[in-house]
This record gives C-alpha cells, structure tokens and sequence, in this order.
C-alpha cells in the first residue's frame, strides 16, 4: 500500500517573489536531494495585488498544506537602510524612533503603510528594512488558503548577509548580485556603515568594479575596503588575480544551476548549505 508514497518529512519550501516573477523551490534536509524548481510565473506588475494573483496562480499548481515556507523578496520590493542608534538608547522606543527618521529622511514621508523589522542594536550601527503592509497581507493571505506554515519573509539582501555572516572577513565589504544589480554593504570595520545599490552595466570588468568601489567609498567617507566578498551570479572576472592590489575579491560559490531564472535563484538565497 505504501509503494509510491512519498513523505514531505524534512521537505520545505521557498518562494522568490521578484517584481516582474515568482518561482516556488522544494528543499530539503536529506543532503542527497538536491533542490527543485517546482514552478515559476510572471508577474503582471510590481504592485502588491499583482503579485498576490500571480502567486496565487503558482501555488495553485501544487499541494503545498502543512509545508513551512521561506519568502525571499527581491530588494526592488523592499526598503533597505543603515540606522545609527541615538546616543544613550536604552529602549527598543528610541531605536525605533531613530530608524523612522532615518527612513524619513532617505524615502521622504512617514513609515505609515510599511513595515519595519531590524537587527536593533543600541551600541552600534544596524539594518533595517522595510516592507509594504499590503504585501505582507497577500502573503498572509495565501497562507491561509493553501494551509501553508508561513516562517519567514526577507529581503534578498538581509537572507544573504545572514547566510553569509560568519565567513565575512575583517575589514571586508559584503555585495550582492542579484538581476543585473549589485546591492553592497559597507562597513568600516565592524561596524555597518551603508548598503548601497547600483545596476551593473553590461560588460562590467574588473576595472568597473574597482572603480565603482572607489567611488561608493567616498560617497560614504570611507577607505577603500581591503575585500570585497560576493554572492550572486557575479561576474568571473571579478574575482582575485595576479597584478589586482587594489583590494582583493572573493567570489562565494554559487550552487545554483545556472540555467535557473533568476526568481528561482532569488529563492533560494539564505538557505542553509
């Protein structure tokens, strides 16, 4: 009776939601499963009702009750930002109030209609990140109609520094290439002091990434990093070589099947090895 039964025990599931698709990914924990690409969708628009239906319409295709998904967003669909903590902060209330000035001042307007979620830290600087209420409310909304468990939902950005945090080295930059965007996060030593995005044009060497590099740092009053550690589908020759002094650039291992959409990619950013 249990021949071609297939239990979803230490199966799960992640859904990259990028502006223009979305693809559903099966993961698991059995180190002989490799991931698969269960689907994928176009998105007929940015906004959050349209990538509600769209992903509607992706999930409708599968049995996905009772399974714990991860929703990775694509950066484009959320607000990154770097907060300073006031001076003499001793309350989640102060660190709060100084993350919606900082958003303030780099958005324009109130926080209402988004919401906000950071690593909150009251000795030092930190991120934040912002995400639009009617969004989260499509998500909560498939949950409940597809009897899937809900845990987590991030940007790209934050899944990959997460992922990523134990291996960034002393005095390294942490980016991130994701859709012809190279999303960075610049630190003065330990301490977090911009995420910068910028798209990469095509063609870009080596050249055009010092360069870039160069001039984020002055943007920001920093030095130029000695590393630069990237995730993503970046370019091979970005990475370390003979005759490079100006810093040196680790490219992480991109275990991704590289003729996987770039929805399907984004899925799977954050997950554990």
């Amino acid at each position: 009776m249990l021949n071609g039964f297939k239990s979803s025990f230490g199966q799960s599931l992640r859904i990259g939601i990028a502006p223009d698709a979305l693809a559903l990914v099966r993961t698991s924990i059995w180190p002989h499963e490799r991931a698969r690409l269960l689907g994928q969708v176009a998105a007929t628009g940015a906004d959050p009702v349209s990538l509600g239906a769209a992903l509607g319409m992706l999930l409708g295709e599968h049995d996905v009750a009772g399974l714990p998904v991860t929703v990775v967003l694509a950066d484009d669909l959320a607000r990154l930002w770097q907060v300073t903590p006031p001076q003499g902060a001793t309350r989640l209330a102060d660190l709060e109030a100084a993350a919606m000035l900082r958003y303030q001042a780099l958005f324009g307007g109130g926080v209402s209609g988004w919401s906000i979620s950071a690593d909150w830290d009251a000795a030092r600087p930190f991120l934040a990140a912002a995400v639009p209420l009617s969004l989260l409310e499509q998500l909560t909304t498939a949950a409940i109609s597809q009897r899937f468990r809900l845990v987590e939902i991030v940007p790209q950005f934050v899944a990959a520094l997460n992922q990523h945090r134990r291996v960034r080295r002393a005095g390294a930059w942490f980016g991130v290439v994701h859709g012809g965007v190279l999303s960075v996060a610049a630190f003065d030593g330990d301490l977090l002091a911009a995420v910068r995005t910028a798209p990469i044009p095509a063609g870009a060497d080596r050249d055009w990434l010092e360069g870039h590099v160069a001039r984020e740092a002055l943007r920001v009053g920093l030095s130029r990093p000695e590393r630069l550690q990237i995730c993503g589908p970046a370019p091979k020759g970005w990475a370390s070589s003979a005759g490079r002094l100006k810093f040196a650039c680790t490219l992480f291992e991109d275990e991704t099947d590289p003729l996987w959409p770039d929805c399907a990619r984004l899925a799977l950013t954050g997950r554990a090895p």
